[in-house]
C-alpha cells in the first residue's frame, strides 16, 4: 500500500485540510452505511472509509501515514525509540504491549481504542399503540419523539459559526494522555481520558450558543412508520438511523419501534389465527340453519348442520389474520356457545314439555309446582 491509498478512499487530496477530510468522511458513512445501502459490497466500501478516516481524522497518524505508509499509521515505524517503537515504560508505544498491560492493572483500562474514532449514536424506543384493525391490515402512523441531532447551528462542530475547533493543546489530538501513578511496583504511567478535551482531542475556544460545545441539541423528530399487516404486541420493527446522532460524526443510531395492540371486543387472537364465539338458540342447534359470521374481513355465510352441539368448532379458512411477512391469511375458528333462555312463557313452556315427552325424557321437573302457582290454583 502507498500513502495515498487512504486519501482516495475518501476523495480528498494529500493536502486536504481536517475540515475537508471529516465532510468526505461524513458524506461517505452515510451513503456506504450497511443500513442504508444495501447493495453488494457497500458494507466492505464502508469498512475502508472507517479504516481510512481513522488513520487520517489524527493528526498524529497522519502524519505518520504520510511518512511510512500504513505501517506507520499503526505504530510500525518512528515513534523515538528507533526499532518498533520502543521507548521503555514511560513513552508511548511501550514494549510489546507492556504499557496497555500495566494500565490495565492500575486505572488505564488499555489505551488501545482511539477515542477521537467516530462512534455510532444511541439506539431509541418507541412504543406505538394500535387499534385491533390496525394490527390486522397494517396502516401508517407519523411519530415524532425528542432525540439528540446535530446542531443546526454548528452542524455539529460544537464551535461558535465563524470558528473551528482547534487541536487539544494538552493531549496533542490524542484525546488521552500519560499519568503517573504510584503502585507497590513503582511509578507507572497509564493512559487516561484528556481532562480538557474530554477524549474529543480537540479544543473549543468559542463555544457555539445553541448547543454550548456539545455538538448535539435536543429536538423533535418525526417520522412516518409503516406498520406491517399482521403485527402482535411486543413485536418491533427497526428504523435505521432513527436514533441519536453519533460521536466524531459517527452514523446515528436506530430506532427500534414496538408494538401494542388493543384487544377486541369480538374476537380472540392467536398469531394468525382469530377465534369467534358465536351465539346459538337451541332450535338452530337442533334443526340447522343458515347464519351471518363477522369477522375481521365483513360478514360471511355459515351454514350450521342439524344437531350441532356447545362448544363444537366450525373453520372459516382464509378469514384469520395476515400472516406476518407471509402472503397469505390464517383461518377463524368459530366456536358455537349454546343459548339457554332464562325466562319461559306458557306457550314455550307448553312445547318443550311435548318436546320431552315425544323424546321419552322425564318432566317431573318440569311438572313440580312453585308457590305461586300453588296459591293461585
Amino acid at each position: 500500500m502507498n500513502n495515498t491509498e487512504f486519501y482516495d478512499r475518501l476523495g480528498v487530496s494529500k493536502s486536504a485540510s481536517q475540515d475537508e477530510i471529516k465532510k468526505a468522511y461524513r458524506k461517505l458513512s452515510k451513503q456506504y452505511h450497511p443500513d442504508i445501502n444495501k447493495e453488494a459490497g457497500a458494507e466492505d466500501k464502508y469498512k475502508d472509509i472507517q479504516e481510512a478516516y481513522e488513520t487520517l481524522g489524527d493528526e498524529q497518524k497522519r502524519a505518520s501515514y504520510d511518512q511510512f505508509g500504513a505501517a506507520g499509521a499503526n505504530g510500525g515505524f518512528g515513534g523515538g525509540g528507533g526499532f518498533g517503537g520502543f521507548e521503555g515504560f514511560s513513552g508511548g508505544g511501550g514494549f510489546g504491549g507492556f504499557d496497555d498491560i500495566f494500565s490495565s492493572f492500575f486505572g488505564g483500562g488499555g489505551g488501545r481504542s482511539n477515542p477521537t474514532a467516530p462512534r455510532q449514536g444511541a439506539d431509541l424506543q418507541y412504543r406505538i399503540n394500535l387499534k385491533f384493525e390496525e394490527a390486522i391490515f397494517g396502516v401508517e402512523k407519523e411519530i415524532s419523539y425528542q432525540r439528540e441531532q446535530e446542531c443546526y447551528t454548528c452542524n455539529g462542530s460544537g464551535a461558535k459559526p465563524g470558528t473551528q475547533p482547534i487541536t487539544c493543546s494538552k493531549c496533542g489530538g490524542r484525546g488521552q494522555v500519560q499519568v503517573a501513578r504510584d503502585t507497590p511496583l513503582g511509578r507507572v504511567m497509564t493512559t487516561a481520558t484528556c481532562d480538557v478535551c474530554h477524549g474529543t482531542g480537540k479544543e473549543i475556544k468559542e463555544k457555539c450558543p445553541t448547543c454550548h460545545g456539545t455538538g448535539h441539541e435536543k429536538q423533535a423528530h418525526k417520522v412516518k412508520v409503516k406498520v406491517p399487516a399482521g403485527v402482535e404486541t411486543g413485536q418491533q420493527m427497526r428504523m435505521a438511523g432513527g436514533g441519536d446522532a453519533g460521536v466524531n460524526s459517527g452514523p446515528y443510531g436506530d430506532l427500534y419501534v414496538i408494538f401494542n395492540v388493543a384487544a377486541s371486543d369480538k374476537f380472540e387472537r392467536d398469531g394468525s389465527e382469530i377465534y369467534y364465539n358465536m351465539p346459538l338458540q337451541f332450535v338452530q342447534a337442533a334443526l340447522g340453519d343458515e347464519i351471518e359470521v363477522p369477522t375481521v374481513h365483513g360478514n360471511v355465510k355459515l351454514k350450521i348442520p342439524a344437531g350441532t352441539q356447545t362448544g363444537q368448532t366450525f373453520r372459516l379458512r382464509g378469514k384469520g389474520a395476515p400472516k406476518l411477512h407471509g402472503s397469505s391469511n390464517g383461518d377463524q375458528q368459530v366456536i358455537v356457545n349454546l343459548i339457554t333462555p332464562k325466562k319461559l312463557n306458557d306457550a314455550q313452556k307448553e312445547a318443550l314439555l311435548a318436546f320431552a315427552k315425544a323424546s321419552g325424557q322425564s318432566v317431573s321437573a318440569q311438572k313440580s309446582e312453585g308457590f305461586f302457582d300453588k296459591w293461585k290454583r
